[in-house]
């Protein structure tokens, strides 16, 4: 494909850094291992969400964005959710930098589906320093990466 992004994009966001915060950009790397369609891109967006919301997606080629990324919910550690920009409460989807993902999120929501996919955290020691995602974050990883291949058509995994 000749577009930077294309049909369906899946955004791993996070820093890994700080933790479990790692997951989203951990999910993006496992992916390189599947073959995915030519109409799909998997990118690790860091920090970057907001910017690659508004900058980065092509309104006239992207029709699904699948967000990866860590959302705490008051669950068990490692329990996945799935969520729409419509479930999320009004500027609770925060970044780094304190601004909340649902502003260019709810934008974008009427030119294409977008869907996150969110693992409860147990460890996200920010400010501080700490690389490694806790054990029950990495053990969601090979059921987040069976959502994401469900979500964008590839069956059982097998790539």
């Amino acid at each position: 494909m000749d577009e930077l992004y294309p049909e369906i994009v899946i955004a791993g966001c996070g820093n890994m850094l700080f933790g479990d915060d790692g997951y989203g950009p951990e999910v993006v790397e496992r992916l390189k291992e599947h073959t995915l369609p030519d109409n799909v891109k998997a990118v690790d967006v860091g920090l970057g969400g907001p910017y690659f919301c508004f900058n980065m997606l092509d309104n006239g080629v992207t029709k699904k964005l699948i967000i990866i990324d860590i959302i705490d919910f008051g669950a068990e550690p490692g329990t996945l959710t799935k969520l729409r920009v419509e479930d999320l409460p009004p500027g609770s989807y925060r970044d780094a930098h304190s601004w909340a993902l649902t502003e260019p999120l709810t934008y974008l929501k009427d030119k294409m589906d977008i869907s996150i996919i969110g693992c409860q955290p147990k460890n996200v020691p920010a400010p501080d320093v700490e690389i490694g995602i806790s054990t029950e974050v990495e053990d969601a990883i090979p059921l987040t990466i069976q959502v994401v291949l469900k979500e964008i058509g590839v069956n059982n995994g097998n790539s």
